[in-house]
């Protein structure tokens, strides 16, 4: 496990430490081990260590594209199903005459209740509808306590099956970046298209997040799977690192939203 630790931030072992805790739990009880939802990045280290142990790992969120999934790591004798991995979807119902509910209001409020980022995964959104991903053991909490966002009251209403499940309109565009570095204020000069100096007042003014937490620190380093989101510029995804050049300058791809 060593070896697959240091590839990985010295920040990131906590979760690593607990990912082979729940290795170990497979291979001594040879049963699986369902996670809370996962973004994209912690999924990339669950399959990394995982894989090492040999043994089997999937992930899923209900929805299609879904960002955030339960991981289920287990045994090779065992098939998951969609069932295993125990998540219900809710529809909020709320005044949409009087509001319109934006992603950060429905997050803001789920986390103002002390309820964890792994219980529920995707939150959709079109027009006047709102679904969400939530750990099935979440259900009757959710239904009880989740009565408001901001001064509004809201209704949560378990999805039936007839009513189809929200698609992701979102677009991503690939763009090749040349970077010197893979420390964020490079990487976020190269993204936005200017000088450092402005990058770094971008971080150090608590306007760039990566994987959802606001890092001030610019020589934080990116890595595969990361996903940043600039306040003003957008949001963006570490897709690959390809490699390097000939000057030996890093070939990063990345995903940008439109």
């Amino acid at each position: 496990m060593d070896a697959i630790i240091q590839h990985f931030r010295k920040d990131e072992q906590p979760f690593i430490e607990t990912v082979i805790g729940w290795t170990r739990e497979v291979e001594d009880t040879y049963s699986p081990k369902l996670t809370g939802f996962l973004d994209p990045r912690q999924q990339f280290i669950v399959e990394s260590v995982v894989k090492g142990a040999g043994l089997s790992v999937e992930g899923f969120g209900t929805f299609a594209s879904a960002e955030r999934k339960r991981v289920l790591i287990y045994p090779d004798y065992f098939v998951p199903t969609e069932d295993d991995f125990q998540i219900v979807v809710f529809q909020v119902k709320y005044p949409a005459k009087f509001m319109q509910l934006e992603h950060r209001d429905i997050l803001g409020s789920l986390m103002s209740l002390g309820i964890d980022r792994s219980k529920f995964g995707d939150i959709r959104l079109h027009e006047d509808q709102v679904q969400m991903a939530v750990a099935s053991e979440m259900k009757d909490y959710m239904k009880a306590n989740f009565t408001a966002i901001g001064k509004s009251k809201i209704r949560l209403e378990l999805l039936e099956d007839a009513v189809p499940l929200l698609e992701m309109n979102e677009e991503w565009k690939e763009e090749l970046h040349i970077i010197s570095s893979l420390r964020l204020d490079t990487v976020v000069a190269s993204l936005i298209k200017s000088p450092r100096q402005k990058a770094v007042a971008l971080i150090q003014g608590d306007k760039v997040k990566v994987n959802h937490v606001i890092r001030s620190t610019q020589a934080f380093e990116l890595n595969e799977l990361d996903s940043l989101s600039v306040r003003g510029f957008g949001r963006f995804k570490v897709l690959s690192i390809e490699g390097r050049t000939k000057k030996d300058k890093i070939r990063l791809l990345i995903g940008k939203l439109e």
